[in-house]
């Protein structure tokens, strides 16, 4: 079945995967949650300075274009490496319109963040440096060491190996003292595993439509 195109709450657009019955962001606003549960709970808290983030979903991209932007803004280097099983086709991200909506050099940081070659790191800005790597969580060990960790895969729900404890474990073994790890989701199973594998976890306030997020700080 096709990917559909949705306009959220915000004006900003999300895709709906009918076969899965699920979109790739909240209806109450696309670019409103990546900002609140990816750029303010998780690199807006950090100590300035260079940062290494690892971004389980590519999906859209839209993650990586808020976090290129806010690196410039506070000018922070930043090493951004995001794993994906199914990349979209170019003729969808063609759809969205997340360049335009983000405003400044939004359209030029969003097409080059796709057009960046897959499985190479490739500079994107003087402070944005990303890494686009085709692989599988569930069965392929992440590389690196990171200082947080962007968690946006699809709902447990319906995307239940993705939300396990071997994978959660592959992403507690390339953290370190004092990594941050963000996610949408605030699931018992998710917190207690956080907490066996050493996370001091905490819930935040969610964005419009969502109660609280899981944000847990590595021991």
């Amino acid at each position: 079945m096709e990917t559909k195109l949705i306009i959220t709450q915000d004006g900003s657009p999300t895709l709906y995967l009918p076969g899965m019955d699920e979109h790739y962001h909240s209806r109450f606003g696309a670019m409103t949650e990546s900002r609140h549960i990816f750029i303010n709970a998780g690199l807006a808290s950090l100590s300035p300075g260079d940062t290494a983030i690892l971004e389980v979903g590519f999906g859209t991209g839209l993650n990586a274009l808020l976090t290129a932007i806010h690196a410039g803004h506070v000018k922070i280097h930043v090493t951004y490496t995001t794993l994906e099983k199914e990349p979209l086709s170019a003729s969808i991200i063609g759809r969205l319109n997340y360049g335009t909506l983000a405003g400044e050099d939004g359209e030029g940081l969003f097409r080059s963040i796709h057009e960046a070659p897959w499985n190479k790191p490739f500079s994107i800005t003087e402070w944005f440096t990303i890494e686009k790597r085709l692989t599988d969580l569930t069965i392929e060990d992440p590389m690196g060491t990171y200082d947080l960790v962007y968690f946006d895969a699809f709902g447990p729900d319906k995307q239940p190996e993705m939300w396990s404890e071997a994978v959660m474990r592959r992403i507690a073994a390339v953290t370190h003292q004092g990594s941050v790890f963000v996610t949408y989701s605030a699931k018992g199973d998710l917190k207690r595993m956080l907490r066996s594998l050493g996370y001091e976890v905490s819930l935040l306030p969610g964005p419009p439509g969502k109660r609280v997020i899981t944000r847990a700080v590595k021991r």
